[in-house]
């Protein structure tokens, strides 16, 4: 065993182990299958050892693979570290990042997850604060970044995402009937309160607010207890939540559109790199997963229903 090990073969061998098959391997490393396959035949001839085994009909690593793994992974993470060490290029410094909360629950971490693992030397300061907020922080030049509710007269923001505002409800506590809706809303600014409101006076229904939080954690815990019924991207839906329609007397809104506002005087470069782990983060995000009897139908939106999305928010 003199010679030294191959990075791109221990690359393909770590991808295997992650995804847990060489199918999903394969598109992770941008090769075929075979080519796959033919690397792990000449990596296990070098070791001189097994590193897969049968299991059904996908592969396990075996206890000599799962020893080479702990390896391969510092041999990776070492060679990153070099290459990166004489990257003239590399961004570096602090990079302040405004979101909501509900988005930053589902959009922050595989965010953060993905950009640091390209960009190692970039601080991420990170602000928790409804849109309106972030807004004024922007406009302050207190923020580099912020990912926001997209609103054409509060705010300029580029569209990265859009997907359907729902009515939700507590999947185990029935509403009471022939009484006003009890709302979980956020305060008077609120985009997504101010259209629920509407929406609820257009069709002469009477409701009450009996909740106004800016925490999503807040108004979701209200209405997982059949306190309150409220309005989430179809994104942030939590298991035990049941998705009201027309048919339980609640009218469609118009979806959400999420966008991203950047400083003037940014990094060109740092801006294009968190940018694009944005865009694709979000492009790349599946729904969450709900109990089997949530009563929803998840569909992505076609490129008419984008359009009039933006003719509607346009409206408000």
């Amino acid at each position: 065993m003199s010679s030294p090990l191959d990075l791109d073969q221990l690359q393909t061998f770590v991808a295997i182990a992650d995804t847990g098959s060489f199918t999903r391997a394969a598109d992770r490393v941008f090769k075929t299958q075979s080519a796959v396959s033919m690397q792990m035949r000449r990596l296990e001839e070098r070791i001189g050892k097994a590193l897969f085994t049968k299991d059904g009909r996908g592969n396990r690593l075996t206890a000599e693979g799962e020893k080479l793994l702990n390896y391969a992974r510092r041999m990776i993470r070492l060679n990153n570290e070099a290459v990166a060490a004489f990257d003239d290029n590399r961004l570096e410094g602090t990079l302040r990042i405004g979101t909501p909360d509900d988005y930053a629950d589902r959009y922050i971490p595989e965010i953060i997850a993905r950009f640091a693992k390209t960009h190692p030397n970039v601080e991420l300061y990170i602000v928790c604060e409804p849109s309106v907020d972030l807004s004024e922080k922007m406009a302050r030049g207190d923020l580099d970044i912020a990912l926001v509710t997209h609103s054409p007269r509060a705010r300029a923001s580029d569209v990265v995402r859009t997907e359907p505002l729902c009515w939700v409800a507590s999947n185990n506590h029935p509403l009471p009937e022939h009484a006003p809706v009890p709302l979980a809303v956020g305060k008077r600014d609120c985009q997504w309160r101010q259209a629920a409101c509407a929406s609820l006076d257009a069709t002469g229904r009477e409701y009450n607010i009996l909740f106004t939080s800016w925490s999503s954690t807040v108004i979701a815990a209200a209405v997982l207890a059949g306190m309150a019924v409220s309005v989430m991207p179809e994104s942030a839906l939590r298991s035990g939540m049941k998705v009201l329609t027309q048919a339980d007397g609640f009218p469609p809104l118009a979806p959400v559109q999420i966008g991203i506002m950047k400083r003037p005087g940014l990094s060109p470069s740092l801006s294009s790199a968190i940018t694009n782990h944005i865009t694709a983060c979000l492009d790349n995000i599946s729904l969450p997963s709900v109990d089997e009897d949530l009563d929803v139908t998840v569909r992505p939106l076609s490129r008419q229903s984008r359009l009039r999305a933006g003719q509607l928010l346009a409206g408000w």
